[in-house]
C-alpha cells in the first residue's frame, strides 16, 4: 500500500475530505441529472413497453452499483450514468405527454422540487441530530406506499391520487433529511457515486409527486 492511501496527507482533516464529498457527489447527481435529460429527449417518441423495460434495466443498474462499490469506483460511475440514461428513457413518454398537452404543470413541478430539495436538504446536511431513524422509517413506508398505490388500481378512493402523492412527499422528506446528513457525515469519497444515485431518486420521485399534484384539474 502507498504511503498516499495508507496515511492522508499531512493538512488535510475529515471535514476537508468531507466538502470534497459533497462537492464530488453534487456533480454526479449533476450529471446524472443531464444524462436523464438527454435520455427523455431521446426517448419522447417511446411506447409504454418500452419504458418499461428501460425502468427494469436501470433498475438492473442501481442493483450492479451495489456490488460495483466494492470492487471499482470507474464501473460504478458508469452504472450511475446508464440509471439516469434509461430512467429518463422509462419517464419520457410521460414527460413527452405533459410537454405537449400542459407544458406548464413541468415548470411548476421543476420549481417545486428545487425549493423542496433545497430546504430539506440544507436542514439534513446541517442538523446534528441523528436522522439514521428517517432512513429506517422511510424505507418501510415506501413500502407502504407502493402496497396502497396497489389497492388504488383496484379501489376508487375520493383523491386517492393526492393522497398518494401527498404521502410520498412527507416520505422523501425524510429521506431527504437522512441522505443529506449522510452526505455530511461520511468522508469516504468513494461512496460519492451511491450517494449520488439516492439523492437523485429523492429528486426524481420528488418532482413525479408534484407533477401529479399539480396535473391536477384543481391543480392549476
Amino acid at each position: 500500500m502507498s504511503d498516499s492511501l495508507a496515511y492522508p496527507p499531512a493538512g488535510v482533516t475529515a471535514h476537508d475530505r468531507t466538502r470534497t464529498l459533497f462537492a464530488q457527489t453534487m456533480q454526479y447527481v449533476a450529471v446524472t441529472a443531464g444524462l436523464f435529460a438527454l435520455g427523455a429527449y431521446l426517448g419522447r417518441d417511446l411506447r409504454g413497453g418500452l419504458g418499461i423495460v428501460a425502468f427494469l434495466a436501470a433498475f438492473g443498474c442501481l442493483i450492479g452499483m451495489q456490488f460495483s462499490s466494492q470492487k471499482s469506483v470507474e464501473l460504478t460511475v458508469g452504472l450511475l450514468g446508464g440509471f439516469g440514461l434509461l430512467m429518463g428513457l422509462a419517464a419520457a413518454p410521460t414527460l413527452a405527454y405533459y410537454a405537449s398537452t400542459n407544458p406548464q404543470v413541468l415548470w411548476q413541478a421543476s420549481g417545486a422540487t428545487a425549493l423542496f430539495i433545497a430546504g430539506f436538504g440544507t436542514a439534513g446536511y446541517a442538523t446534528r441530530r441523528d436522522l439514521s431513524v428517517l432512513g429506517r422509517v422511510g424505507s418501510w413506508a415506501l413500502i407502504a406506499l407502493i402496497g396502497f398505490g396497489v389497492v388504488l388500481i383496484f379501489v376508487r378512493i375520493p383523491n386517492g391520487a393526492l393522497i398518494y402523492s401527498i404521502l410520498g412527499l412527507v416520505i422523501y422528506a425524510g429521506l431527504t433529511l437522512f441522505d443529506f446528513q449522510r452526505l455530511r457525515r461520511s468522508s469516504d469519497t468513494d461512496s460519492a457515486p451511491l450517494l449520488a444515485a439516492s439523492i437523485f431518486l429523492d429528486i426524481l420521485n420528488v418532482f413525479l409527486f408534484f407533477l401529479q399534484i399539480f396535473s391536477r384539474p384543481d391543480g392549476n
